[in-house]
């Protein structure tokens, strides 16, 4: 479920998950997630205080998806504003921890029969809603993220190797060009191919 929720998070264009889990490393599945982790950054936090400070530090609203009575409807929820959603494991739902620190409660409203939606497809109902919203806004007009992120990202995604290397060496990274992101001179790095 962590795997398919990682590629609908790539699919509407998101930048970072969070994971409360006792993992030191998370390693989606490359089958399931479609090599979205190659794309979506991963933030795992040990318990759901440090995950909820984290996002609140990001200046979140933070929504729980809660299947129980006395949730909203997923759609009324603004999610033009920097939202986190947060979704319960798949058979236990939400715990009172992450209830107890929520803006706000949603839920997917149901017709048949069914209790619930599989986490994954809950997951990607919403993040639709979320990504219709904002681009109806217009947010995906232009980068959200700030500038030295976004072209640090670039140079990450189209040049590994070199980005790798920098890490490695303790160099800053080179600059990029804003018109069609191709490297400015960095000597001392050799050959960004290599």
């Amino acid at each position: 479920n962590f795997s398919a929720i990682l590629r609908s998070c790539d699919a509407v264009g998101l930048f970072e998950a969070n994971a409360v889990t006792d993992r030191r490393y998370l390693q989606p599945n490359r089958t399931a997630s479609g090599g979205s982790g190659k794309w979506v950054r991963l933030q795992a936090h040990a318990n759901h205080e440090d995950a909820f400070a984290y996002l609140r530090s990001q200046g979140m609203q933070v929504v729980v998806a809660d299947n129980n009575e006395g949730a909203q409807d997923f759609r009324t929820v603004d999610y033009t504003q920097p939202t986190a959603i947060v979704l319960g494991a798949e058979l236990h739902g939400p715990t009172e921890a992450a209830l107890a620190r929520a803006d706000a409660r949603i839920s997917v409203p149901l017709l048949g029969m069914a209790e619930s939606l599989n986490v994954s497809v809950a997951a990607a109902v919403i993040l639709f809603e979320a990504q219709r919203q904002r681009s109806a806004a217009g947010l995906y007009d232009t980068p959200q993220l700030a500038p030295a992120t976004y072209w640090n990202t670039v140079l990450r995604w189209g040049y590994p190797k070199l980005a790798h290397e920098c890490d490695r060496r303790g160099l800053p990274y080179p600059i990029l060009r804003e018109v069609d992101g191709e490297l400015v001179d960095f000597p001392g790095v050799g050959d960004p191919e290599e």
